[in-house]
């Protein structure tokens, strides 16, 4: 059951254990508060967003994914699928705990139409976690084209249909322009 090949793959579930424990240490709500868990939530502008399974923001976990694998397939080839994963893993998880830290919180509602927004719940994050696993996966066996193209094609449907996606997450966190913001609130 525990080989060394299998080591980086037990290390990724480590890592995602170890998440889960420190959300929730740090106080996020395990599940909605609405008190039972949905396989996808699609209302965005809801108390309930980010709080199921999966929302209108997984693809963008999914692309992270994406994105991990062609970063270390980029820097780090020599390494396993299963290290790069690994590490891939790690970047996730400190990410949905930063994302979750009350100073993101607060920027999301200062920046965007999410004024709202309260955080993941535990298991949201577990999910996207799991999401970003998923897309690395598929970054592996489809090729590059297809990859790519998965990537543009959920960021032009989440930016069709909510007004948001991963490129407009980043822009508005990191440089928020009043313009997208208003063109967000519809």
């Amino acid at each position: 059951m525990f080989t060394r090949r299998s080591t980086p793959y037990w290390a990724s579930f480590l890592i995602i254990l170890l998440t889960t424990a420190w959300l929730l240490w740090i106080g996020r709500e395990p599940i909605c508060t609405c008190g039972y868990v949905k396989l996808w939530h699609g209302e965005t502008m809801s108390s309930e967003n980010s709080q199921h399974l999966t929302d209108w923001y997984t693809p963008s976990h999914i692309i992270h994914g994406l994105l991990f694998y062609a970063g270390l397939w980029l820097v780090a080839r020599r390494l396993s699928f299963g290290w790069r994963l690994a590490i891939a893993t790690l970047v996730e998880s400190a990410w949905e705990i930063v994302e979750n830290s009350d100073a993101i919180i607060e920027r999301y509602r200062a920046v965007t139409i999410s004024l709202d927004y309260y955080g993941d719940s535990v298991i949201n994050s577990v999910a996207d976690i799991v999401a970003m696993v998923l897309g690395f996966a598929l970054a592996a066996r489809l090729p590059v084209w297809a990859s790519v193209a998965m990537a543009i094609g959920f960021e032009a449907l989440t930016t069709w249909l909510i007004r948001d996606g991963l490129t407009l997450n980043v822009l508005m966190l990191l440089w928020p322009l009043e313009a997208v913001k208003a063109w967000q609130g519809g």
